[in-house]
């Protein structure tokens, strides 16, 4: 059987982490595929962490179950339940995910109290779900997958990167702690906030610190928009939305700059030189899907809602690794400079 190594880097995005979910599933199913490292931030950690857990606990089979009990977890979590499940499918999924109105005036809190006063008790259900799912100390000391998880250091706003041998619970939830949700969470003195404020998800430890030479970005934020938003709350969303996509596309066009450069030599006579030269980018996406869904989607935990997203995600790894799988380690399958022209 011909096996081939990557990485993978995946986006946060709160409950459309589920798609995610999908999309390794697919991937931990088929043993051709051999993960060597996995980037994430937020919902993309969270995915990342588990399925290197389970992965060390239980192998392929155990990462797969370890991912379906997480997000069976989350779901099962959920404060409040907006759809009947057998309407949420993926053909009818844009259509049934967004909030219940009535949940919607409840967001509006949001922009004039902190998580400090709504949220006194600093109630996190992320935190016993990870406690009950994840031995963080066998994590530590036995996973061979290697793990570059982003967080936010609230004092500079700059990134800050935790490797496997560092992984705890309050790396986690630093990592998915949205400052208007959650108290900003302390490791050894410091605040860290969202990871996908500076990273989302971070690509270059898996150019520098891994050997395979294929990184898979899982994709959740829609690009690119086609209108112009108007309202004030519209516009409130897109800069929210640009705040947490601005900096993976930022580092990608750093990217594809270097490896141009890196392709104009004779010679590679440096490491990261021959990296770039050598390097292939691929993308497992649902544009269609995820530009439609509404835009407090992301927080809608629904079960059906969950599901339907990861069977959206097994669906669209199904095609790509239908398509691509021989172009791993040969090819991009993505064109790079396509986002920038």
């Amino acid at each position: 059987m011909e096996k081939k190594s990557v990485t993978l880097a995946l986006q946060g995005g709160g409950s459309h982490g589920a798609f995610t979910w999908g999309v390794l599933d697919r991937l931990l199913e088929d043993e051709r595929i051999q993960i060597e490292g996995i980037s994430g931030a937020s919902a993309g950690a969270m995915n990342a962490v588990v399925l290197a857990h389970g992965m060390t606990a239980g192998g392929r089979d155990g990462a797969r179950q370890a991912l379906r009990d997480f997000w069976e977890a989350v779901a099962n979590s959920a404060p409040f339940s907006n759809v009947p499940d057998n309407l949420v499918a993926p053909s009818n999924l844009a259509a049934q995910s967004d909030l219940p109105p009535a949940f919607k005036p409840l967001l509006s809190l949001l922009r004039f109290f902190s998580p400090y006063q709504l949220n006194p008790f600093d109630i996190n259900p992320l935190r016993d779900i990870l406690a009950r799912q994840v031995d963080f100390e066998r994590l530590r000391a036995e996973c061979d997958i290697r793990l570059f998880i982003a967080t936010t250091q609230v004092s500079t706003g700059t990134l800050r990167l935790f490797r496997t041998r560092q992984m705890s619970m309050e790396v986690l939830l630093a990592s998915a702690c949205l400052p208007l949700l959650h108290r900003a969470v302390e490791i050894e003195g410091e605040a860290y906030w969202d990871g996908g404020l500076t990273a989302n998800p971070p690509l270059f430890p898996l150019v520098h610190k891994c050997v395979a030479r294929d990184i898979v970005v899982v994709l959740l934020h829609p690009q690119p928009h086609n209108h112009v938003p108007r309202s004030a709350d519209d516009i409130w969303h897109r800069l929210t939305e640009m705040g947490f996509s601005s900096t993976f596309f930022t580092e990608l066009q750093g990217l594809i700059l270097a490896q141009r450069e890196a392709k104009r030599s004779w010679f590679s006579l440096g490491r990261l030189e021959r990296r770039l030269r050598q390097l292939n980018m691929h993308v497992v996406e649902s544009q269609e899907l995820m530009s439609q869904l509404g835009r407090h989607s992301k927080l809608n935990a629904h079960p059906a809602f969950i599901h339907g997203l990861h069977e959206e995600g097994r669906r669209r790894a199904e095609a790509w690794l239908e398509r691509n799988f021989r172009q791993i380690g040969v090819r991009s399958s993505f064109q790079l400079a396509r986002l920038f022209g």
